[in-house]
């Protein structure tokens, strides 16, 4: 872990100074810690390891539970540093905070104990130790992994600050990293309780680098500062060194004060952006940590689900996924129960989760007569479809397709003969037939009623066996490669309507209900369990 781990006292010119008590002999010359402590309350033994780091008043150990064989950091603190009551106060408060928070991404507090010589806090192991760590071997990161750590550092922060909690103390050093590569905040030895502007301490504490104006102008803290902290450490993290940092502390101080500070041209606008947001003198006017999360930054480009540990000590090889695969992927979780949708969904993902949650998982998925017809191997098929409806006047579906995503895009004709391509940057072109040019004068007709605006593509992912194509109107077209037939699902009014094309390219169009209730041909039946299972496997990927 990080050198400089759970420093209650400042160090590297940070502010609050304790008060040094008069050292005897026998305190400057310290034992080293046994090799094995035990905690005689419980009776368990730890083995003591390496050493993780060190600070004013305690060091850091691994340590190993003999009966469990479980490790630990172990913060260890000597009874001869908090002899005084405050000093004892101030232990005694930090693990009282720390032991009431459990979130994924803070450092989990395990228990403590203390014998006549010192204090054990055991707290999570995190083994890829803190984000200084990682900055030091790499001087700067990229765009997304600085949104992968920040989103981590966001949610813990976000819990902390709901539960009344200022961290006050945001550096690099207090990230922690575990074996995952999930991050952790911890260290929470200058954390306070959130008090009104005028119960707020006025006292100077954090690291230099890293306070907000309001701290240097004895204003006291809120979460507006532990913001300012959380802009500094992407600045950080992006540019190669803080942004206020001088060689003297006194320049820092007014650089602060002043927000004075250099934008390289080498960052993105977005980040440019962002970082101003946040670094703004009046607390006021800074960005709030929801606002951070909603800011292009982070909603315009790739954040990563999971870092290589390689990232550590150099920089990784990130492969964004399609814009299709993701769709599918919200779209199959949706259906399949992996992620509850929150609120009202967007159009025209709320079109497709209504669609699929109201049908396909009522239908299909769960344990109705349409799954043991269409989805049972060893259950007999009907030995014919339901009867056929007449295909509504709006229905539209995918004739011709062309696929040029190695260059441009995919190509497509609609059967009202619309053209439509959807290229790799997302960008849509739709070339309509309604459309008419006057080359010399003339009139032409308006009708009273306005054309309605065709399908667009929203999506599109090609398996070994079928390309599947997503409009916006909710419409999923599934053309199958071998025998060139289709199932295309769309809405009509309030019923949900399955067209199946055949071999011989003639076109069936059922009531989904119908088809649950009298299920369907084997041949039929074969093609909407792949649709299914397809869905099944985006969801499980």
């Amino acid at each position: 872990m990080n050198p400089d781990l759970f420093k209650p006292c400042p160090e590297h010119g940070q502010v609050i100074i304790p008060t040094k008590p008069n050292k005897t002999k026998s305190e400057q010359i310290k034992p080293d810690l046994a090799q094995v402590v035990t905690d005689s309350k419980t009776g368990k033994s730890y083995s003591k390891g390496k050493l993780l780091g060190k600070g004013g008043f305690a060091r850091c150990y691994e340590m190993t539970d003999l009966s469990s064989n479980k490790m630990y950091a172990v913060k260890v603190i000597p009874q001869s540093r908090v002899s005084k009551p405050h000093q004892r106060d101030k232990i005694t408060n930090e693990i009282e905070l720390h032991k009431t928070l459990h979130h994924k991404h803070v450092v989990k507090f395990s228990h403590h104990f203390e014998d006549q010589d010192n204090i054990y806090i055991f707290l999570e192991l995190c083994s890829r130790k803190s984000l200084a760590h990682i900055w030091k071997a790499r001087h700067t990161l990229t765009d997304p992994e600085v949104r992968y750590y920040l989103r981590q550092i966001i949610s813990g922060l976000k819990y902390l600050h709901n539960r009344g909690i200022l961290h006050r103390d945001l550096k690099l050093g207090n990230f922690f990293v575990n074996e995952n590569m999930e991050l952790r905040l911890g260290d929470f030895g200058l954390a306070a309780k959130l008090e009104t502007v005028e119960q707020r301490k006025k006292t100077i504490c954090g690291t230099p680098n890293y306070l907000a104006p309001e701290v240097l102008n004895r204003q006291g803290h809120g979460t507006e500062s532990d913001v300012w902290s959380l802009g500094c450490v992407m600045y950080t993290l992006m540019c190669g060194n803080p942004p206020f940092e001088t060689l003297d502390l006194k320049e820092t101080y007014k650089c602060i004060k002043e927000v004075k500070y250099n934008l390289p041209s080498t960052l993105s606008p977005a980040a440019q952006k962002l970082i101003s947001g946040i670094l703004q003198k009046d607390p006021s006017d800074r960005l709030t940590l929801d606002q951070i999360l909603n800011h292009q930054f982070f909603t315009k480009a790739f954040t990563p689900d999971k870092l290589p540990p390689s990232s550590c000590v150099t920089v990784p090889e990130l492969n964004p996924p399609s814009p299709a695969k993701r769709f599918f992927t919200k779209m199959a979780k949706s259906l399949f129960g992996k992620r509850k949708s929150k609120g009202k969904l967007s159009s025209p993902q709320a079109i497709l989760v209504q669609y699929f949650k109201w049908h396909f998982k009522k239908l299909i998925i769960l344990k109705s007569s349409f799954t043991e017809k269409f989805l049972n191997e060893s259950s007999s098929p009907a030995t014919r479809n339901p009867p056929c409806l007449s295909r509504p006047k709006s229905f539209i579906w995918v004739t011709k397709w062309v696929d040029y995503s190695n260059k441009y895009g995919f190509g497509y004709q609609l059967s009202n003969q619309n053209i439509g391509v959807l290229f790799n940057e997302g960008t849509h072109l739709s070339l309509c037939d309604q459309l008419s040019c006057l080359f010399q004068g003339g009139d032409l007709h308006c009708e009273d009623q306005p054309p309605s605006q065709p399908p667009l593509l929203l999506q599109w992912v090609k398996t070994d066996h079928a390309l599947v194509m997503l409009f916006n109107n909710g419409t999923l077209q599934v053309n199958f490669y071998t025998d060139h037939t289709k199932i295309i699902l769309c809405k009509s009014s309030d019923s949900y309507l399955l067209t199946y094309i055949s071999r011989e390219r003639v076109s069936y169009t059922y009531l989904l209900s119908m088809l649950s209730e009298m299920g369907c041909s084997a041949e039929l039946r074969h093609r909407m369990r792949y649709v299914v299972q397809l869905l099944q496997h985006h969801g499980d990927s």
